[in-house]
């Protein structure tokens, strides 16, 4: 893996106004249908939990999440294109379930498009449910639109 030499640097650092472009460049290359720049720079504002897993300088992935009174909604997760597949959102939602916990949550909650068969993998594996779906959750282009998988973990 051509990122071992870099793991002693691995570091969780918060969002900054000053890396949002570089955020909005790694949102649009890993998604068909990605947050803009001011969808992150509103996460600012409102104060939600965002946090880079960079490497020295280089962001492998981040996470943006929305605390409620016994729970966590993660808003965002992403793995930058050219660090996918080598468990790092793994290691993204860990951060995320510790913090989670840390807040006095119980439950850890998110939606995926259906058709994200990777996404959903990765939050099986990690112990997310499957509790419900939301139909016509997210727009997918041409006017048309996709049901959401709802999952949730008890932390």
């Amino acid at each position: 893996m051509h990122l071992a030499r870099h793991h002693d640097s691995l570091q969780f650092q918060p969002l900054t106004e000053a890396r949002l472009d570089e955020v909005e460049r790694l949102e649009q290359q890993a998604h068909a249908h990605p947050w803009t720049r001011r969808h992150f720079a509103d996460t600012l504002v409102a104060g939600y939990q965002a946090q880079l897993l960079c490497s020295a300088d280089d962001i492998l992935g981040y996470f943006v999440a929305m605390q409620g009174v016994d729970e966590v909604h993660l808003l965002n997760i992403t793995v930058a294109l050219v660090h996918q597949r080598q468990g790092w959102a793994r290691m993204l939602l860990d951060a995320l379930a510790i913090w989670a916990r840390a807040q006095g949550a119980q439950w850890l909650w998110l939606e995926a498009r259906v058709s994200n068969a990777r996404a959903l993998q990765v939050y099986e594996a990690f112990g997310l449910r499957r509790v419900g779906l939301r139909k016509g959750y997210y727009p997918s282009g041409q006017g048309q639109r996709e049901d959401a998988v709802v999952m949730s973990l008890k932390l």
